[in-house]
């Protein structure tokens, strides 16, 4: 993403005026320099990169249902994701594709237990079973090596996650694993579905307190109101037919057999992109919903004033993960004992000092953010709606006061609970950021 202050600094400090209306300028050289009345220079950065096939038709429809949505928001409201049709021909198309992979793995059993004394038939019965051991539905992980957070770990943040929880109509989770990225989500792993809050720090630490309030409200709102393109048999038929989709791939064709295979696969390769369409459609829409929904779970945790400002910091995540790269480069650039003391410095104001840098992007650089994200359509990935059109629902449904306020008590013990992670990603940040 083009964003900000922290991206860019193709700026001039000399020029006052708008070249193309006249109208004087901001003039501020850390920040792009872009006029308001005719939108010169509002968007200076270099054009998205070109999406595949598959996802910019997501995007597409994403945007289409993002907007009809935003204004049904806007209107009576948006009600929350039932088992509509759309949503059983979805499952239903979800259990044939998981079908699919039984058989193929019923298939493989066969011809090995049936074809021991042949030749060919085992090692093909063997192909199969490879094939349906990757495609079986996964019921998740957590990370290896990542810094876990349980309950008798950190006893005021899960408090504060609970409070949320219940504000929203839901429980709290199990885990809170700490990153140092400029993101936040929540998932579910192994057999007992038990809940995971992934908290970046990168965006943690540029939030206010009720900023905070309304990003656990966002992420736990996705357990209140459900997301269908999330749930185990949905998402399990999502990714096996993205490997149908490598597998029958066709290859650069060098000889007649490629030419003879790729025909082969052409008619499966098809049907595979033609029912992972339909099934993009028939799930993008109660996603959408979805999001839209845990927005509003958001206002009600933090406000609607703290979920709209939420919504604005979502702009500057990439930013964000820039200044990190940087201040890692710029640590490890000197050698010696100097070095060692630098670097020891800049872990210890890692966090502060991106925090003071991302609450130092002015009121006029968000408007010219807020304004590309409209431009360009700008969302945290193909399935999401639109920022802008998130903002601007978050905006119309209030205004809601805060249903958990984090006072001063309860933010030094939370910061307590997290400062060994803060310190520990301060470093791993400093020493190799790789973003």
């Amino acid at each position: 993403m083009h964003t900000s202050s922290d991206v860019q600094t193709r700026t001039s400090t000399t020029t006052r005026e708008c070249p193309e209306c006249s109208t004087p300028l901001p003039a501020d050289g850390q920040f792009v320099q872009w006029c308001a009345a005719c939108d010169w220079n509002v968007d200076p950065g270099a054009p998205d990169p070109e999406p595949g096939r598959i996802a910019a038709a997501r995007r597409r429809l994403a945007h289409r249902y993002g907007q009809e949505l935003a204004d049904e928001m806007e209107g009576a409201g948006v009600a929350r994701p039932g088992r509509d049709v759309a949503a059983l021909l979805a499952l239903t198309l979800s259990m044939l594709v998981h079908g699919l992979t039984v058989f193929v793995a019923v298939a493989g059993i066969m011809l090995v237990v049936l074809g021991w004394n042949s030749g060919a038939q085992p090692i093909i019965g063997a192909l199969l079973l490879a094939v349906a051991a990757v495609l079986r539905p996964r019921f998740g992980r957590l990370p290896q090596d990542a810094l876990l957070l349980h309950r008798a770990d950190a006893p005021k943040l899960f408090e504060l996650i609970d409070e949320v929880g219940v504000l929203t109509g839901t429980t709290g989770v199990d885990v809170v694993v700490v990153d140092a990225k400029a993101n936040a989500a929540v998932t579910t792993y192994g057999l007992r579905r038990r809940r995971v809050l992934y908290l970046g720090l990168a965006l943690w630490e540029m939030l206010t307190p009720q900023e905070r309030m309304a990003l656990l409200g966002h992420e736990l709102g996705h357990f209140a109101h459900g997301d269908l393109r999330h749930g185990t048999v949905t998402s399990g038929a999502l990714r096996s037919l993205h490997l149908w989709l490598y597998f029958l791939a066709p290859s650069e064709p060098e000889g007649l057999m490629d030419r003879f295979v790729n025909a082969l696969v052409f008619l499966p390769r098809c049907l595979v992109l033609g029912t992972l369409t339909v099934l993009d459609h028939l799930t993008l829409r109660a996603s959408q919903r979805a999001e839209y929904l845990a927005d509003a779970s958001a206002a009600r945790a933090g406000s609607t004033e703290a979920a709209v400002a939420l919504m604005d910091r979502l702009l500057l995540c990439d930013s964000a993960e820039s200044v990190l790269q940087r201040e890692s480069v710029a640590a490890r650039m000197r050698g010696g004992a100097a070095g060692r003391e630098a670097r020891e410095l800049a872990e210890q104001q890692l966090w502060e000092r991106l925090a003071e840098r991302m609450r130092a992007v002015p009121a006029h650089e968000y408007e010219r953010l807020r304004r590309v994200s409209a431009r360009r359509g700008h969302s945290v990935d193909d399935t999401h709606p639109p920022t802008h059109l998130r903002r601007r629902c978050a905006a119309a449904g209030g205004p809601h006061p805060a249903g958990v306020v984090w006072d001063d008590e309860r933010l030094a013990a939370v910061a307590h609970e997290l400062a060994p992670a803060r310190t520990t990603l301060a470093r791993m940040v400093i020493r190799d950021y790789a973003g």
